[in-house]
């Protein structure tokens, strides 16, 4: 298997696990604050990695060449899941999921100026494509003559800008530190900083409730280790723009978990996002 479809196969999995995670955020934040929600996820996250890489290797592979860029990456990872946690109590998982999608353009722009990655024109025209499957899938009022969005549709247009970020840091890191090292600094400071306002939100969970917060850092470690290695395999301006395929892993979550049918726009758009998806995904020709 090549490099860059073993990438395209990791991207395509942590997708999949992050709408598991999206999923019970979603059904936890009526019960709990979401910085609660936010340090079990990066807490639990970071134990498990931990305690894999001993169990594995016998020690950490802490050591990073550039501590200030790990540190950077995970604060960009623990505010954009605040904001897009904080959008999942008045939006449906799709819609939220849906306007995140602005992060594949940004980062492709991103991985063109900071990392220098060559983007095909046909590459830019799937982005282009994708991101109008987006708009068709959010139902703009020009379009449906529907009431405006929701004030929490912000949320997830300030995830994606921070996601975005985060993509790029994760790629350059790539060229940097072994892969472990920066799976291992994922969750840290994203941690080191949910857990110092948590006196603020503290709500003592049940027992029942203590697994499904573990749970959540299982997700969120699986997910992100999967996204490095991807990174380490593809460029970011390829893999990228397959983020939109996740707008398919949220509808079905929508509908199995809280019976969120999404209507003809939305399944308009998700076949306008495949289609990008596709377009981008396809290799280039290399010359004769």
């Amino acid at each position: 298997m090549s490099g860059w479809l073993a990438g395209l196969l990791l991207q395509v999995a942590a997708l999949a696990v992050f709408v598991c995670m999206d999923t019970l955020l979603k059904v936890m934040t009526a019960f709990y604050a979401v910085p609660q929600l936010m340090w079990a996820r990066f807490l639990f996250s970071l134990i498990a990695v931990a305690l894999l890489f001993r169990l594995t290797m016998g020690r950490l592979p802490w050591r990073s060449r550039a501590p200030g860029m790990q540190a950077a990456r995970s604060l960009m990872l623990a505010g954009a899941n605040l904001m897009f946690s904080s959008a999942l109590p008045y939006l449906p998982l799709a819609d939220a999921t849906a306007i995140g999608f602005a992060s594949p353009l940004l980062t492709v722009a991103l991985a063109a100026a900071w990392l220098r990655e060559r983007v095909s024109a046909r590459r830019w025209a799937g982005v282009a494509i994708g991101l109008a499957g987006v708009m068709v899938a959010l139902r703009p009022p020009f379009l449906t003559g529907a009431e405006p969005p929701h004030w929490a549709a912000i949320l997830p247009l300030g995830t994606a800008c921070m996601f975005a970020v985060y993509q790029i840091l994760t790629r350059k890191l790539a060229a940097i530190d072994d892969p472990r090292t920066t799976i291992l600094h994922t969750g840290f400071a994203g941690c080191v900083v949910t857990s110092l306002v948590q006196p603020f939100f503290w709500t003592w969970p049940s027992a029942l409730d203590w697994p499904l917060l573990v749970l959540l850092g299982l997700f969120g470690a699986l997910g992100h280790g999967l996204l490095v290695l991807a990174y380490a395999r593809a460029p970011v301006s390829l893999l990228a723009p397959l983020s939109y395929t996740q707008l398919l892993w949220a509808s079905l979550s929508g509908i199995l978990v809280f019976g969120d049918w999404p209507d003809g726009w939305t399944l308009l758009g998700g076949l306008v996002i495949a289609g990008g998806g596709i377009l981008v995904a396809l290799p280039d020709r290399k010359p004769l």
